[in-house]
C-alpha cells in the first residue's frame, strides 16, 4: 500500500508503528492518500521509496514523499510449543504483568489481541529467564489477512 511519511525515514527497510494521526491531519487535502489506509497501533515497513514531496508541518523537516509499506514482521517470545514453521494462530497476549527486559517481545507493538499470525520463523528457545517460570519460544510473525 502507499502511505506518505517523513522526508527523513524514507528508507527502505524503515520501520514505524502508525499511533495514529495527528490533529493537523484532519484537514489536510493528502489525509486519505497519507494515513487512509494506516490502521492504528500496525508495525510497517517501508518496501519502496518514490519520488514527489510535499509539504507537511508535523514532520521533522517539513517534507513528506510517498512509500510503498507493508505490515511488518513482528519477533514474538511465547509459550506455545506446537507452533513451527507455517503454522497459523490466533495472538492472545500472555497473563503477565511483570516488566522485565523481555516485556517488549512478549507484548509487541503492532501486536494486537485476537490477530491470525502465521510463523515466518521459529527461532527455537529462548536463552533468557522469565521471571514468570514460562519456557520460551522466539517467533518472527506475519499477519494472516
Amino acid at each position: 500500500m502507499i502511505t506518505l511519511i517523513g522526508k527523513d525515514l524514507a528508507k527502505e527497510g524503515q520501520e514505524f508503528v502508525f499511533l495514529g494521526p495527528a490533529d493537523e491531519c484532519e484537514n489536510c487535502r493528502f489525509k486519505s492518500s497519507c494515513i487512509g489506509n494506516l490502521e492504528p497501533n500496525r508495525k510497517y515497513v517501508v518496501k519502496e521509496v518514490k519520488e514527489n514531496e510535499q509539504n507537511c508541518p508535523i514532520h521533522s523537516q517539513g517534507k513528506v514523499i510517498p512509500v510503498s509499506v507493508d505490515l511488518a514482521p513482528i519477533d514474538l517470545l511465547t509459550t506455545s510449543k506446537n507452533i513451527f514453521e507455517g503454522s497459523t494462530f490466533t495472538y492472545n497476549a500472555p497473563d503477565c504483568d511483570e516488566k522485565c527486559d523481555f516485556h517488549d517481545l512478549c507484548f509487541p507493538d503492532g501486536l494486537i489481541e485476537n490477530d491470525k499470525c502465521i510463523v515466518l520463523d521459529n527461532l527455537g528457545k529462548h536463552e533468557g529467564k522469565c521471571k514468570k517460570g514460562y519456557k520460551l519460544n522466539k517467533l518472527t510473525l506475519g499477519f494472516v489477512i
